[in-house]
């Protein structure tokens, strides 16, 4: 459940509405264990689940908790040593199941974001329709042969860099290999947030200094990856690929 709304509500129900009297009824808090999150005490709204350990909660609750620890809130099993969030998937029809069980849930959860969105004068983002002329049966055809992939790449994730390390200056000592050279992320970002990025994975010391360089230039901090691919054109790049090499130096004695 995303704090942001600002859901703190008690529904009370039974969970069948069938006219058949034979059919029997339960009362909806039997099912809280199955249908609310460990982290926030509701019910789970953006259901998702950790590979791991199948524990389910709402995805900004999950989010929150991985900024400040990898493991997971109800067994602490860790999720993943470094990046716990590759971990995760979003549970769909758990969610189905939460919204048919919970009368209204999904009408005020759409309302609250709407709110929320123009509180802050955001455009509210549009539900995803999907549509075709194409007929029935060329598109179970389609389906049929076409395997679907499972997981998508988010759109804000624009630009696909490539780090070669080309070296270290004599005197800087024990960092770890760059074990992933292959990274998707936002135009906007900028060499800064690679540069900590690199820091981050190689484990430097606050001492070395890493040197950015695109084809012929070096680098600015503030020039984000987007300007960059911009402004040095094709020779920037490798098979879609931005290249950026970068080097470990000593700061200069001033």
């Amino acid at each position: 459940m995303s704090p942001m709304y600002g859901r703190s509500h008690d529904w009370s129900t039974n969970i069948s509405d069938s006219d058949s009297e034979e059919e029997p009824k339960l009362p909806l808090n039997q099912f809280y264990p199955y249908i609310r999150c460990a982290l926030c005490c509701g019910f789970l709204i953006d259901a998702t689940t950790i590979t791991e350990c199948l524990h389910t909660f709402c995805k900004s609750c999950i989010v929150k908790h991985f900024f400040y620890s990898n493991r997971c809130p109800t067994c602490s099993i860790v999720v993943h040593q470094t990046q716990p969030l590759y971990n995760i998937r979003p549970d769909r029809q758990l969610q189905d199941i939460v919204y048919k069980m919970v009368p209204f849930l999904e009408e005020f959860e759409r309302v609250q974001m709407c709110k929320f969105y123009k509180e802050r004068g955001l455009d509210v983002p549009k539900p995803v329709v999907v549509s075709s002329p194409v007929p029935v049966v060329l598109k179970r055809q389609k389906k049929d042969n076409v395997p679907q992939s499972v997981f998508t790449i988010p759109p804000e994730l624009d630009v696909s860099l490539l780090l070669e390390f080309v070296g270290a200056e004599e005197g800087i000592n024990n960092y770890k290999p760059l074990e992933r050279r292959y990274v998707r992320v936002s135009g906007e970002a900028t060499v800064r947030h690679v540069e900590l990025f690199i820091r981050r994975k190689m484990e430097l010391s606050s001492t070395c200094q890493v040197d950015v360089v695109c084809g012929d230039h070096l680098l600015d901090h503030f020039q984000s990856l987007k300007d960059i691919q911009n402004s040095v054109g094709e020779e920037a790049l490798q098979d879609g690929l931005l290249v950026l090499h970068f080097g470990l130096v000593l700061p200069s004695q001033s």
